[in-house]
């Protein structure tokens, strides 16, 4: 876990850095490395915030607590990451399907301009990414979790494959293959 402590309107102090290091182990079991995280620790006249944001393998996350005590301060901000992570994980547990097995699918990638210059199209990448088979509500979750527009996932119920994309209008469209 890679952490870096930011102090703001405030000297530093190691005794903070450690005891919010300390506190921070306790997520450690809810997400895979590599993590990444920031916190800063501010104080505003009487205040004591303290922000802490995560990047980790899938998931991202921010917090933030106010009080008159830094130490308070990073006891609730953990509390609530905590709370944000084994929320996130219980609902992948509620939706993972039955062990079924993943399919690999090739991606390919054209260039417009090998369009333009040539009649025959040219392959420029080639990706082969696993399909893991998920539930239509799961292929949402993880292609919000990812920040793409459209996701291939197998139907754990059906067993076809399916293209779920997100619609201009905000809404959600669902490919389904038939068989």
């Amino acid at each position: 876990m890679q952490i870096s402590t930011t102090f703001r309107h405030m000297e530093p102090s190691d005794a903070l850095k450690s005891y919010a290091e300390e506190k921070l182990e306790r997520i450690k079991k809810y997400i895979d490395e590599p993590v990444v995280v920031q916190v800063y620790l501010t104080v505003e006249k009487i205040r004591h915030i303290v922000e802490i944001s995560i990047n980790a393998k899938g998931v991202s996350t921010k917090a933030s607590e106010a009080t008159n005590d830094m130490y308070a301060a990073i006891d609730a901000v953990i509390d609530k990451i905590e709370r944000q992570l084994r929320r996130y994980k219980e609902r992948l547990k509620g939706h993972k399907p039955a062990d079924a097995p993943e399919r690999q699918v090739q991606k390919k990638i054209i260039a417009a301009e090998d369009l333009e210059q040539s009649k025959e199209p040219v392959v420029i990448k080639t990706k082969t990414v696993s399909i893991k088979p998920m539930s239509v509500d799961e292929a949402v979750m993880q292609m919000d979790l990812l920040h793409k527009d459209f996701l291939v996932f197998t139907d754990a119920g059906s067993d076809s494959i399916n293209v779920i994309y997100r619609r201009r209008d905000g809404n959600f469209g669902l490919i389904e293959t038939a068989k």
